[in-house]
């Protein structure tokens, strides 16, 4: 299959352009806030039924943690992707509309953000990793969607009936990685979040809903790393690995550690 004909500009005024990569990104934090809005309004959900923040909180935090991702999943990309050409070439780590975010930094960046954040507000830092959690997948779905507009981050050379020639892929159909992503981290991840939360009361043992997304995305990624084309300045690291493998390995084990602690609590009720 072709890849489609999608013109990365969705909207341009003059020489201002809006593309898709950034509404894909704006669409995941809009429908991430209200979802998490909804959840705030859900106090039987919460531990002793009190929600860690009112609207005007909720809204704060999120700017807090966008921030934090942002700069953790830039600095990230930098640092394990392709350090060697940001040292020599520093201003491009400001171009961020070139591309190059890294989930795992980004992950850092937000962890900082709301331990900085918990500590100035007096809540509670795990019960606002359970609230990010239950809605994250929302911003994964968008982004590697985005991803996929985008033509980057494409899967190894194959031979399945959906294979896609990417544009800067070469002549050979490849993974349409960024979709499988899309399905596993987004659409699967999500619901099954949701039936933790609304099912089975998980938000209620703070900690246990942030595990099983540290879990879920771990279990995802390393998935789709089998069939996803290696960053070109890495390549394949011995065994097999890739560095996208490497750093979710310390993703789940945290995620672990988050589930085995937090049913060692009761139910909160």
């Amino acid at each position: 299959m072709e890849f489609p004909q999608i013109d990365p500009v969705a909207i341009a005024f003059g020489p201002i352009a809006i593309r898709w990569y950034s509404l894909g990104f704006i669409f995941g934090i809009s429908l991430a806030w209200a979802y998490g809005r909804m959840l705030l309004a859900r106090p039987d959900l919460w531990p002793g039924s009190k929600p860690p923040f009112d609207r005007t909180q909720w809204l704060d935090f999120l700017f807090t943690a966008i921030v934090g991702i942002i700069v953790g999943g830039r600095l990230g990309y930098v640092a394990f992707y392709n350090a060697p050409y940001f040292m020599a070439n520093p201003l491009d780590i400001f171009k961020l509309w070139q591309g190059g975010m890294s989930f795992h930094g980004g992950l850092i960046g937000l962890s900082l953000a709301i331990w900085l954040f918990c500590r100035k507000h007096k809540v509670s830092i795990l019960t606002a990793l359970d609230l990010l959690a239950a809605i994250s997948a929302i911003g994964l779905l968008f982004g590697r969607i985005a991803n996929f507009v985008n033509g980057e981050l494409f899967g190894r050379i194959t031979d399945v009936p959906w294979g896609i020639i990417f544009p800067g892929g070469g002549p050979l159909p490849r993974h349409p990685s960024q979709l499988y992503e899309a399905a596993l981290e987004g659409v699967v991840l999500f619901f099954a979040i949701r039936v933790a939360t609304h099912m089975f009361a998980s938000l209620r043992r703070p900690g246990l809903t942030a595990g099983l997304f540290g879990v879920g995305y771990a279990t995802a990624r390393i998935l789709v790393e089998t069939v996803r084309e290696p960053d070109i300045q890495i390549g394949l690291l011995p065994g097999g690995l890739t560095m996208g493998m490497v750093l979710s390995i310390p993703v789940a084990l945290a995620g672990v550690w988050l589930i085995v602690a937090a049913r060692r609590q009761p139910a909160r009720e």
